[in-house]
Formats: structure tokens, sequence, C-alpha cells
């Protein structure tokens, strides 16, 4: 049905937002990056606009959520093993984040987190259908 999943974020500070994001390992596309937004690449066809709040401001009328006091979204990605899960929270805590809460076993399903620079809480998840209750 869709080609591609683009989720827009309000950003404070571009450069740091950007650096945070490569220490974690995400690369951006320069042909959809400037000082206004990034677009960060997720996966193949999976993206994160992060916008500077005055340029998120023009796409909505209502007032923008501070991420730090308030939970709008959750976002979630899939990760191809519980070790990726693992390696990707600790790039990001070594990049500034924090861990809101302790990593969570399943059996079937593992997962960690963390909130961003600006508050912003991205969950990575593997799943192991095999394991899976009635598989």
């Amino acid at each position: 049905m869709h080609s591609n999943m683009f989720v827009n974020l309000p950003i404070r500070d571009m450069a740091r937002t950007r650096a945070f994001y490569e220490k974690v390992g995400y690369s951006f596309n320069p042909q959809f990056t400037n000082e206004q937004g990034a677009c960060m690449v997720v996966g193949e066809n999976i993206f994160v606009m992060l916008l500077v709040e005055s340029f998120f401001q023009t796409f909505t009328k209502k007032p923008i959520s501070d991420a730090t006091k308030s939970t709008e979204v959750l976002v979630c990605v899939s990760c191809n093993s519980r070790a990726e899960v693992d390696e990707i929270v600790a790039r990001a805590v070594a990049a500034g984040a924090k861990t809101p809460n302790a990593p969570q076993d399943h059996g079937f399903m593992y997962s960690h987190g963390y909130e961003d620079l600006d508050g912003h809480i991205w969950e990575l998840a593997y799943m192991d259908m095999a394991a899976f209750p009635g598989a």
C-alpha cells in the first residue's frame, strides 16, 4: 500500500542532534538535509525528518509538545538481534541519551530503548517468531 515511511520530529539544535544520531550510527540523506531539517535514514524505506522547531511549526497550527515533559509518540524500530538492540542503546547512551526503562525480555521478544537529546523515546525490539507462544 505505502512505499515509504517518514516520521517528523521537532528538535531544538540541528548540529547537536545530527552529531548525536551520527554517533548512534545513523546516516543522513544529503538531498533532503539542510539547516532546517535533516532526513535520517533508519531503514530501506524508513526515514525520520528531524525538523528544527521553528520549521516544524510551519506544518501544524497546534503547539509543539515538549517531549521532555510529555509523550505523544513512542518510536519503535525492529532489530535483527538482541545484540543489535543492546549495541544501539549503548551507542545512544555514550552519545548522551538516557535509558528511561530497563531492558524487557519476554522470551520471544527483547526490547530496550533510549530517550534522545530532545526527549523523544526510541524503542528497539528484536522478535524471535520461532519462540512466539503457539508458533
